[in-house]
């Protein structure tokens, strides 16, 4: 049986001027063929011998197959980089001659000329080919991780209702739940997370947060910076708002005034009824 999207081993069944069909080795009478184009014939091939091929379809939407490997096959993950853009969706380098469509629907934020995307190969309702960038039934589940082992992984989804998905060393299933993901980052971002847990069916829980004890030394020295940046006044204090916090420091209140409450107590700060100012 030939498989569209994978590298397959087959047989070379019939010889012609525009190249060499093969069929599969359980195949006998070589009905169901698939044609390698002359320039790929490897030179002294006969017929019955034997090669590895990939399958994919060509622009004309024909089965074609090549003895080059592309950078991601059925069902697998990588990161692909974006050769241009069009009306129907992105285009992506995978190492064959014709790019792999990569469809608006599928793209998980908006993808330009020369970015680097990590997607998924899949087959659509029209028996073709493409990416994705939706990748949570395409990750694996596990990896040599423990609690409170520090991660790196693509951020390649944000859910209000779940969180951010991340993609653990570009390969695993991760998510930082809705209520840990504070900070302002978006999609396609390379993110360092902390592991939370491990779940029994194998994905991992993460957040891009330190302990706690640990986080209020870091959220500090990061309100600090922010109030140096302003010339030494914050133009609001810590009843502001929740998401003017969100929006202006990456933090929940509750983190914010923990860590305003530490640079208080520290003498490196006063509250005022408008803002906090530093003092010097």
């Amino acid at each position: 049986m030939l498989e569209l999207g994978k590298v397959q081993t087959l047989q070379a069944v019939k010889k012609v001027e525009f190249g060499m069909y093969f069929a599969s080795l359980d195949d006998k009478k070589g009905e169901e063929r698939v044609l390698l184009p002359a320039k790929q014939v490897p030179k002294g091939m006969v017929i019955g011998e034997q090669a590895e091929l990939f399958l994919y379809k060509d622009s004309s939407d024909r089965l074609i197959a090549t003895t080059r490997t592309p950078m991601v096959t059925l069902g697998q993950v990588a990161k692909l980089k974006v050769a241009g853009t069009t009306k129907i969706g992105a285009f992506l380098d995978w190492g064959l001659e014709k790019d792999l469509l990569l469809p608006f629907r599928e793209q998980t934020y908006r993808v330009r000329e020369g970015d680097e995307v990590l997607v998924a190969l899949y087959i659509d309702k029209s028996d073709r080919l493409c990416g994705t960038m939706k990748l949570y039934h395409y990750l694996e589940k596990g990896g040599e991780y423990k609690k409170d082992d520090w991660v790196t992984g693509t951020l390649y989804e944000i859910s209000e209702n779940f969180g951010a998905f991340i993609a653990v060393d570009d390969k695993y299933s991760g998510l930082v739940p809705a209520k840990e993901f504070q900070k302002n980052v978006p999609c396609g971002s390379k993110v360092e997370a902390r592991v939370t847990g491990i779940l029994e069916d194998g994905k991992i829980n993460l957040s891009l947060k330190d302990k706690a004890y640990l986080q209020i030394s870091k959220d500090a020295a990061e309100i600090m910076s922010v109030i140096e940046s302003y010339d030494g006044v914050l133009p609001f204090n810590d009843k502001a708002s929740p998401e003017t916090i969100k929006r202006e420091m990456g933090m929940s209140k509750n983190e914010f005034k923990r860590a305003v409450g530490n640079l208080l107590k520290a003498g490196r700060i006063e509250i005022t009824e408008k803002c906090i100012r530093k003092i010097k």
